[in-house]
């Protein structure tokens, strides 16, 4: 099948199975209405966003890649912080050991939000863990189904405002969630079949382009396969230096919008904010890999 270079694939999906407000089959809809060609569902330590939209069955006119996206703590040789994220792609959703890693971090999770909303409460923000489920309905409950409620209160304005004060790394109501072992996280990916991708470099902290390069060059060693060049939060000069580095040290590229639905209603699903482009070709060398 032969697409121009601006006709658009999305691989960077969030559903109601994490923290989207779009069901797997709501994405499936919308992806057509848009007229994408291919996407993959890459909901946060889950897998069950990819396995309930292969359930509903994929349109014809529309390409699925199954996918998942990992919290991986940074590797040693990496001095920043930052999301430190890997995206798996093409994953078998029944394997063993990278279900039941998921399952503990969904665990890790779970424990966290009560913490969250014990401090907020302690800023006499009245939340209850009751009300933030009512928000995310059958989804994985996190900050931003939090944050929503926040606003809907009127404690803030904004989901924004809500990380920017209180929800954020290192603000007063942040509590640390449980990572796998980068190396882990990427083994886990591979022996599932899978194609470990790192996500969003854009968002990690780095000094100079030197620092990232030798970064990725021991992520390549440990076993990466590529690398999200194309995403909503890059600037062109990002893309243009991750599109290098991928050329450089023979990785995939990739790309997506981080979709969430109505909790980041300014990033729309494969447009990002206006002005992303992923490719086709993207796709095609993802399956043949």
């Amino acid at each position: 099948m032969e697409f121009s270079r601006h006709v658009s694939i999305d691989l960077h999906i969030h559903t109601t199975a994490s923290d989207g407000t779009f069901t797997p089959q709501e994405i499936l809809s919308h992806a057509q209405r848009l007229n994408l060609k291919a996407i993959a569902i890459t909901d946060h330590d889950t897998v069950a966003g990819s396995k309930e939209a292969l359930r509903s069955g994929i349109p014809p006119s529309l390409k699925f890649l199954t996918g998942v996206e990992i919290s991986a703590s940074p590797p040693p040789f990496y001095p920043g912080s930052g999301s430190f994220h890997l995206l798996g792609y093409s994953i078998r959703l029944d394997d063993p050991k990278l279900n039941g890693t998921l399952e503990k971090l969904q665990q890790a999770r779970k424990n966290r939000n009560p913490t969250i909303i014990s401090r907020l409460n302690e800023f006499g923000i009245s939340i209850t863990l009751d009300e933030v489920r009512k928000v995310a309905g059958e989804g994985q409950l996190g900050r931003p189904h939090i944050a929503k409620l926040m606003v809907k209160k009127g404690a803030v304005a904004s989901i924004d405002e809500a990380f920017d004060r209180f929800l954020g790394n290192g603000k007063p109501a942040y509590v640390d969630k449980q990572r796998v072992d980068c190396f882990k996280a990427i083994e886990i990916i591979l022996n599932a079949g899978g194609v470990p991708v790192l996500a969003h470099p854009g968002l990690l902290d780095y000094n100079n382009e030197n620092q990232f390069d030798e970064l990725i060059g021991n992520l390549k060693k440990a076993g990466i396969q590529g690398l999200e060049v194309y995403y909503s939060e890059h600037t062109p000069d990002q893309t243009r230096l991750f599109a290098e580095l991928a050329h450089r040290h023979g990785l995939l590229m990739t790309g997506g919008s981080d979709f969430h639905g109505d909790i980041q209603p300014e990033t729309e699903m494969g447009s990002g904010k206006g002005d992303l482009i992923v490719p086709y070709e993207l796709f095609e060398k993802l399956i043949q890999h």
